[in-house]
């Protein structure tokens, strides 16, 4: 029996690209959720100091909470200006969210970032108010001074 060859008059099977095209938005969704977000939490107003002392965190913070000095002393938290008088009840529903999770206030960091021209005593009066709430860890933000060499 003779075999028929592929003349001109045959038509050739043509690929679906519709699974690579699934897989290729799986994968950027996939890695979009992997993205690191902590430049999420930083805010370009805020210009930190530099300081010899500063390193970056030898791990990520199980459980932070960001408070951003600026220098007009207002507090930015979670994206909002607010000012300093506000600040109590955000932090007070920051510690029930906590207390429901079950989990421990002491497990909680207080992260500060202030704007090098913020006054010291403002970021003094957030440390007592979250002393007073029952916030017992605190991690001061400043920029690393590049050595010149």
């Amino acid at each position: 029996m003779r075999k028929k060859g592929y003349g001109s008059g045959a038509k050739y099977a043509k690929g679906d690209m519709t699974p690579m095209i699934d897989m290729t938005f799986q994968l950027i969704a996939f890695f979009m959720v992997l993205i690191n977000f902590t430049e999420a939490d930083q805010s370009e107003r805020i210009h930190l100091p530099s300081s010899e002392l500063a390193k970056p965190p030898d791990a990520p913070l199980e459980f932070p909470i960001t408070l951003q000095l600026t220098k007009r002393g207002t507090v930015l938290f979670v994206g909002e200006e607010i000012a300093g008088g506000r600040l109590s009840p955000l932090l007070l529903r920051e510690k029930q969210v906590m207390e429901q999770r079950g989990r421990l206030l002491s497990e909680a960091t207080i992260v500060i970032r202030a704007d090098k021209n913020a006054k010291t005593g403002k970021v003094q009066e957030i440390i007592k108010l979250c002393q007073e709430l029952g916030f017992e860890r605190f991690a001061l933000r400043a920029k690393q001074k590049q050595e010149d060499g």
